[in-house]
């Protein structure tokens, strides 16, 4: 429960009365939670979206379904679900919208459930909708160790992309190779510029950016002439700004990322695409850290700091 806004240890575990789903809604009893870096926003009040305290952080779950609201259809009692809302996630019990929810594919597992959905669809509708990447493309992603940026790195290798990660950290760099990055870039002991110009000697035809910051502009640097810039979000706190010329000299396109954007016949089509390939154990989320709902402060600490790689859960005790 967050009562106040601020830092990641203002949220404590209470006990409180159970949700009642109303019309239209599921009750879902949580088995495993991801947390996102939106969450630690949320929690500290800096989002684009605020919700007033008091509520129960966590974005992300799955789990199964043990109550349904009046005249809800399309789920039963027992059914195992994942789920995304603004809120409420990090409980025992959750009650959400039964538009908020998805079957979980028969041999995937809660844990499986929970790391793959907000990752995942951000970067495949990014990557399919915005970006429009496609087999051959040099692909540059920013971020390659955390959620959405590894995510980007193994749908792009998918959708048969040539893909450059840049990252922090060697063990953020080996996650991304393990997942099929071409080119590796340690942008804290290299030159980012000179780095990709090495990688990508032609141009990028794509960057997706979820961090921003000083990282911005030495990627869009890097496209060749034509190439899309993807921003999707300012995991370093920073919202860079972009010099102009930029964009003038090198017809690029520069591109912001949101799911109400994708027009909805390729909103359905990504989605039956993407869960096609998780079905199909083409593209597995990465689970770089557990922690128990005790300790989700600590958790969300871990993403708010950068130190995540891949996804970091909740293990919610049955």
């Amino acid at each position: 429960m967050c009562r106040e806004y601020g830092p990641p240890e203002v949220v404590r575990v209470e006990d409180v009365a159970e949700p009642v789903a109303g019309p239209g809604q599921i009750g879902v009893r949580v088995d495993a939670a991801a947390v996102n870096f939106p969450d630690v926003l949320l929690v500290a009040g800096t989002y684009q979206i605020s919700v007033p305290p008091p509520f129960v952080p966590g974005s992300e779950f799955a789990g199964v379904v043990d109550e349904i609201g009046p005249g809800t259809e399309g789920f039963t009692i027992g059914d195992r679900v994942s789920g995304t809302a603004m809120f409420g996630a990090f409980a025992e019990r959750t009650v959400v919208d039964a538009a908020a929810l998805a079957p979980i594919p028969d041999g995937v597992d809660a844990r499986t459930a929970a790391a793959f959905g907000v990752a995942y669809r951000t970067a495949y509708h990014t990557l399919r909708s915005v970006a429009r990447v496609s087999e051959g493309d040099e692909l540059v992603v920013l971020g390659a160790g955390g959620g959405v940026g590894l995510a980007a790195v193994q749908l792009g290798v998918a959708l048969g992309a040539n893909v450059t990660a840049v990252a922090s950290s060697a063990e953020k760099l080996a996650a991304a190779a393990e997942y099929g990055a071409a080119h590796l870039v340690d942008h804290r002991e290299q030159d980012l510029r000179a780095a990709l110009r090495t990688a990508v000697p032609d141009g990028a035809d794509v960057v997706i950016d979820p961090v921003g910051g000083r990282l911005s502009e030495p990627a869009l640097r890097s496209l060749g002439r034509g190439g899309r810039f993807v921003t999707v979000g300012f995991a370093s706190g920073e919202i860079p700004r972009i010099p102009l010329n930029l964009v003038l000299l090198k017809g690029v396109q520069v591109l912001g990322f949101q799911f109400q954007d994708v027009p909805g016949d390729e909103f359905v089509r990504n989605d039956h695409e993407l869960r096609a390939l998780l079905s199909a154990r083409r593209v597995t989320p990465h689970v770089g850290a557990v922690y128990p709902l005790e300790e989700v402060a600590a958790a969300l600490r871990h993403v708010g700091e950068g130190r995540a790689i891949g996804k970091v859960l909740i293990d919610v005790p049955a």
